[in-house]
C-alpha cells in the first residue's frame, strides 16, 4: 500500500511540477524582494518608550492605580530593567497631564510630592548610570489630545521646552527631544503637522544644537506610498529621526503583516533620499477587549507576532527598532515592582530575552521567517488524505506562508483527529522536527492542544516519540500570526546501544477548530 500511494504521489508532484519554487498568486514572499532569502540577523529592541502614569483604562495594568507611579524607587528599579534587556534609549511619552507636570516646573503644579525626586529626575539619573541615552518629550501641553494648530497649546510646547532644555539640558543622559506630534500620516503628512513638528524643532536646535529630534507617527497604513506628495512632506520635516509606528498593535486592517512589509521597503526608498534616518516602533501590546479604545486595557502580544514585526522592520532596512512600549509589557518576573498583565507580561519578558539569547526554537522561527530553513533531507508526506488535499505539497515545499488564511500555501486540517505520515525516504537519524502553524483566533484558525510524533523503522509498526503542547499564551483575539512547535527530545528505538532510524514518522493531532500548517522540517537546517 505505502508503495502504491508513493507511485501515486510521485506522479501528482510531476503533474504539478513539484510547485517548482513559484509562490501562489497574489501573495508576497517573506523574503526581502520576494523570491531570495534574507541573510540579516534580525535587529532587537534597543529602545521603549516610558509611560509616565495618566487616567486612561488602556493603561490598567502598565500604571496601575495600586503603585505609586510617582515613586523615584520604581523608577530606578525599571531602568535597570530595561538596560538588561538590551535597552539604549529612553523615551520620554509625555513630562506632563492635565496642567501638571512630573518634573519640577515653574510653568504649572507637580504631580509628586514636593519633598521628594520627580520620577524624571529619578530616570535620567538611573539612565545616566547605566549609559542610557534619553529622548525628553514636550508632552503634554494639556493631554495628550494636544491640538498643535491651537497657538495656546504650541506655545505651551515650546515654554516646557525651554524650561526642559533649562533642567536637563546638560544632563550627561540627554541625548535628544520627542516631540509628539503623531499627525496620521494617510494619505500623506499634512501641511499644519510639518508646519507644528518644524517650529518645536527651530526651538530645540536653539535650546541644545546638538541634540537628536525623534517624531513617532502613525498612519503607513493609510499612506499614499505612489502620491509625489508623500515623499515631499518627508522632505520638508528638519527632524533627524522618524520613528514609524507599525500599527500592528492597533490593527489597522485584519491581517496588517503582510502589507506592512511591503510598506518598510518604500519607507526605506523615500528615507535614502531625504537622509532622514527611519526608525521603527514595533508595537508590543495587544488588546485586553477591543481594539484602539479607551476603554481597553493593554496587554502583551504574543512574542510570535512581535518577532515578526522585528522581521519585517529588519527586512524593510529600519536602521533601529525601539518599541512602544517594553516598559510596562514586557515585564522581568523577578522586578520587585510589577507592572504589565499579572503572568503573561513575565512570560512575555522570558520569551524575548530567550530569543535574544539564541534559543534554538526562536532561531529556527527567525530564519523560517525569511525564508531561510529547510529540511536537512529530502522526505514525502504519504498519506491518501494529504494527497487527495494537496497538502502533501505544501507542507514540504519550503514555502512559508503570509499571515492570512486567503494564502494558498497554507494546509489546512479540519476538526477531528488528523494524521500526517512522513516518508523519509530512508532510514535517517532524526534529531529535531518543526512545525509551522497560523494562529488567527478571529478566523476560527487555531493550533490544535497536543501533537503526538511517533516513529517506526518499517513503515508498519509505530513507536511514541514525543508529545508537544502548543504554544499558549492567551491575547490572540485580534492578531494572526505564526506558531511554531520544535520536537527536540525524540525517543526512537534503541537496539545494540545505538539509536536506530526510522524510515517514517507520524504526527498525529486532533484539532477542535481549523488548524493551518505550511512547513514541516525534518531536521531543520538554516540556509547561509
Amino acid at each position: 500500500m505505502r508503495t502504491e500511494i508513493f507511485s501515486i504521489l510521485t506522479a501528482f508532484l510531476l503533474v504539478c511540477g513539484c510547485n517548482s519554487g513559484s509562490r501562489t498568486e497574489g501573495t508576497a514572499a517573506l523574503s526581502l524582494d520576494g523570491t531570495e532569502t534574507e541573510s540579516a540577523e534580525i535587529l532587537p529592541i534597543t529602545g521603549t518608550f516610558i509611560n509616565l502614569p495618566y487616567q486612561d483604562v488602556r493603561n490598567k495594568y502598565t500604571n496601575p492605580q495600586h503603585l505609586d507611579c510617582t515613586d523615584p524607587s520604581l523608577w530606578t528599579a525599571k531602568v535597570a530593567q530595561m538596560k538588561k534587556m538590551g535597552m539604549e534609549y529612553l523615551v520620554f511619552m509625555s513630562v506632563a497631564n492635565e496642567e501638571k507636570s512630573y518634573y519640577p516646573s515653574k510653568l504649572m503644579d507637580w504631580h509628586y510630592p514636593d519633598w521628594r525626586k520627580s520620577p524624571v529626575d529619578a530616570i535620567m539619573d538611573a539612565a545616566a548610570e547605566h549609559g542610557m541615552k534619553v529622548f525628553m518629550s514636550t508632552g503634554w501641553a494639556k493631554d495628550q489630545d494636544d491640538n498643535l494648530r491651537d497657538p495656546k497649546i504650541k506655545g505651551r510646547q515650546i515654554e516646557m521646552m525651554t524650561e526642559l532644555a533649562g533642567l536637563y539640558g546638560e544632563h550627561p543622559a540627554f541625548y535628544g527631544w520627542y516631540l509628539p506630534v503623531e499627525d496620521c500620516f494617510g494619505p500623506v503628512l499634512t501641511d499644519y503637522a510639518v508646519e507644528a513638528v518644524n517650529a518645536l524643532t527651530a526651538r530645540a536646535r536653539e535650546l541644545t544644537p546638538s541634540a537628536k529630534i525623534m517624531i513617532s507617527p502613525y498612519g503607513i497604513f493609510n499612506s499614499d506610498f505612489e502620491d509625489p506628495r508623500y515623499e515631499q512632506q518627508i522632505a520638508r520635516l528638519t527632524v533627524d529621526i522618524i520613528a514609524y509606528q507599525d500599527e500592528i498593535g492597533c490593527v489597522r486592517e485584519r491581517y496588517p503583516l503582510p502589507r506592512l512589509r511591503a510598506n518598510w521597503k518604500k519607507l526605506r526608498a523615500i528615507h535614502d533620499r531625504t537622509g532622514i534616518e527611519m526608525w521603527a516602533n514595533c508595537e508590543s501590546f495587544a488588546w485586553e477587549k477591543g481594539t484602539n479604545d479607551r476603554s481597553s486595557a493593554l496587554i502583551p502580544a504574543p512574542y510570535g507576532r512581535f518577532l515578526a514585526q522585528q522581521a519585517a522592520a529588519t527586512a524593510g532596512g529600519a536602521d533601529r527598532i525601539i518599541s512602544f512600549m517594553m516598559c510596562g509589557i514586557f515585564e522581568n518576573p523577578d522586578s520587585p515592582y510589577q507592572l504589565g498583565q499579572p503572568h503573561w507580561s513575565g512570560k512575555a519578558y522570558e520569551n524575548y530575552m530567550a530569543w535574544k539569547d539564541g534559543a534554538r526554537y526562536w532561531k529556527l522561527a527567525e530564519a523560517a521567517f525569511y525564508g531561510n530553513l529547510k529540511s536537512a533531507k529530502e522526505w514525502v508526506a504519504w498519506n491518501p488524505a494529504d494527497f487527495g488535499q494537496g497538502r502533501s505539497v505544501i507542507i514540504r515545499d519550503g514555502k512559508t506562508s503570509e499571515e492570512d488564511v486567503m494564502d494558498k500555501r497554507w494546509a489546512v486540517y479540519h476538526p477531528g483527529v488528523n494524521e500526517i505520515f512522513i516518508d523519509l525516504i530512508g532510514p535517517t537519524e532524526v534529531n529535531e522536527l518543526m512545525v509551522r502553524m497560523l494562529n488567527s483566533e478571529k478566523d476560527g484558525v487555531i493550533p490544535p492542544v497536543k501533537i503526538h510524533l511517533f516513529a517506526s523503522i518499517d513503515g508498519q509498526s509505530w513507536t511514541l516519540a514525543q508529545i508537544k503542547d502548543t504554544p499558549v499564551f492567551p491575547n490572540t483575539g485580534h492578531d494572526a500570526f505564526i506558531d511554531c512547535v520544535l520536537f527536540d527530545d525524540i525517543r526512537l528505538p534503541v537496539a545494540d546501544g545505538k539509536k536506530m532510524k526510522p524510515v517514517s514518522l507520524k504526527l498525529v493531532f486532533t484539532c477542535e477548530h481549523k488548524t493551518y500548517i505550511d512547513e514541516i522540517f525534518v531536521n531543520p537546517t538554516e540556509i547561509k
